[in-house]
């Protein structure tokens, strides 16, 4: 695991941008797994004004909220639509979601998980971090070799997502499919952002914490090539703090981004 300890938020956001748009520059036909939320709107808007190519690539989102159609207003299909595939020159036939309108929601994970498998696998993905400590939407004691499923929402969950649905957490629906760590894990590179002061604890759990599925994000921990990049207030639980901004400012291939580190 490499940690990223950035000047500011924007300096966070515009290196985990300008990293995805590197590697789609260098493989313009790459599988990229995408993630959704308010830091993530930063994100893809310094992507969609990048000039990366989006026309090859192929994309799997890691969840969709269960209940809500892709043509509605809070659903993650419109918000992808709105922030970034609407803006780049992708190929929408490329782009999957989770189908939280299935009948049979056990179905429509295994057909998810099909699809990735027939992709060649998930070559890069990004993640944030929730405040209950989940990678997607992969609650306390998700195991980590679970695959895509339906998850039911902690109230926590539902309170931090309220933003989207006028403030009430009651709107919120209280279930989604969700690709299962097993599934992050899978991928070939991992990139988990987080900001702002209220990540700082769950963050120094996932990175500095025990293994434990009450965290899912503690998972990473056993991924090979996994980026945490983080701004000062999400870092500033982490003990060892020091040691990751050395490694960091030693590390000959950051110097194209020190202006960020």
């Amino acid at each position: 695991m490499e940690i990223l300890l950035c000047n500011s938020r924007a300096d966070a956001v515009a290196l985990t941008a300008e990293l995805i748009a590197a590697r789609l520059r260098a493989t313009p036909a790459m599988v990229l797994g995408l993630a959704t939320g308010r830091t993530m709107e930063e994100v893809y808007d310094h992507l969609a004004t990048s000039g990366a190519p989006f026309d090859q690539c192929t994309t799997f989102n890691l969840d969709e909220y269960v209940g809500l159609p892709p043509d509605h207003p809070q659903s993650y299909a419109t918000y992808m639509r709105q922030y970034l595939f609407d803006r780049v020159d992708i190929d929408i036939s490329r782009t999957h979601l989770p189908d939280g309108m299935a009948e049979d929601l056990v179905a429509a994970a295994r057909d998810y998980e099909r699809r990735i498998a027939a992709a060649g696998g998930i070559d890069l993905q990004l993640l944030g971090i929730g405040a209950s400590g989940h990678i997607g939407f992969n609650e306390p004691l998700s195991a980590f070799r679970s695959r895509t499923r339906d998850k039911i929402l902690t109230p926590t969950t539902r309170e931090q997502n309220a933003g989207m649905f006028g403030g009430d957490p009651a709107q919120v629906p209280k279930r989604a499919l969700t690709m299962g760590v097993g599934t992050i894990l899978d991928s070939r590179e991992l990139i988990l952002l987080a900001c702002g002061s209220a990540k700082a604890d769950v963050v120094a759990r996932a990175v500095e914490g025990p293994l434990t599925s009450r965290i899912s994000a503690s998972a990473i921990q056993l991924h090979t090539s996994c980026k945490v990049i983080l701004d000062a207030e999400a870092a500033a639980e982490l003990q060892d703090i020091d040691y990751y901004r050395f490694v960091a400012r030693n590390e000959e291939k950051w110097d194209p981004y020190r202006q960020y580190l």
